[in-house]
């Protein structure tokens, strides 16, 4: 079932993006060389709490991190570890969530480390577009599939791949409601958009193949080649006006995020 929002909730909705925004920023702050996915998830989920909120993912569906850090090759749900230290020219995809009041936010930016090669960077560029142009087709009138032909066109004809087993979703009161969000499609097909509907659109787009596999510990996909992978999200909502981003930064690009909102 999809859950229409009045405008008073996605009021409400808006500050819990706020603190979910505010946490993705923190963790970009962190990242350098040498230090730990653990130390990154450790700050959040202390950041989180001392704001009233709780970790999101800590916990949802089993899931041991407050944040999802994932490495390099890592599509998403890379479990953060003490003993996985960043290097100079890695990317990290960051995935945070708080829940405040009843709401959940969700967003997710990918962080260079140090200085990264032209190729990942123009990767990571484009999924940013993708992410961008995903957006623009979140209006009422639209399908589903406009925003998911927006992705995948974009990628693609840069030569990069799409993910299909992992997609966006609605948002709210949980962390994931109906509905799914590909970031694939045909215009015009799929669910036609609503105003109060919020969904989180995130594409996850990859330097080589987007076939990918889930490594022994149940959580963090990777390629099946091995090359690197880039991951944006942000928590989107649908009113007469067009799209609102409610996970949007207001103090200009992120540090550390090199060509950020």
């Amino acid at each position: 079932m999809i859950h229409i929002k009045s405008p008073e909730e996605i009021e409400e909705f808006r500050r819990c993006d706020a603190l979910s925004k505010e946490a993705l920023r923190l963790a970009g702050s962190l990242v350098r060389p040498g230090v730990s996915t653990k130390e990154i998830d450790a700050a959040v989920e202390a950041f989180i709490r001392l704001h009233g909120g709780t970790p999101a993912f800590k916990g949802l569906y089993g899931f041991p991190g407050s944040i999802c850090a994932s490495v390099n090759e890592e599509i998403v749900h890379g479990i953060p570890s003490p003993m996985r230290f960043l290097n100079e020219g890695d990317v990290i995809s960051i995935d945070t969530g708080a829940t405040v009041d009843g709401w959940v936010g969700d967003n997710a930016w990918t962080f260079y480390v140090g200085e990264v090669s032209d190729e990942v960077k123009g990767l990571c560029e484009c999924t940013r577009d993708c992410l961008k142009v995903a957006i623009e087709q979140a209006k009422p009138g639209n399908h589903l599939g406009d925003i998911g032909y927006a992705v995948q066109h974009l990628a693609e004809s840069n030569g990069y791949g799409v993910v299909r087993e992992y997609v966006g979703h609605g948002v709210g009161r949980v962390m994931h409601e109906d509905p799914n969000v590909p970031n694939y499609g045909k215009r015009g097909r799929g669910v036609k958009l609503q105003v109060g509907m919020t969904i989180a659109i995130e594409p996850m787009i990859t330097l080589g193949t987007y076939k990918n596999h889930t490594l022994a510990n149940g959580w963090t996909v990777v390629t099946n080649d091995g090359l690197p992978a880039a991951h944006y999200e942000n928590s989107v909502a649908i009113t007469k006006d067009g799209p609102v981003i409610l996970t949007a930064d207001d103090q200009g690009p992120w540090c550390n995020m090199q060509g950020g909102e």
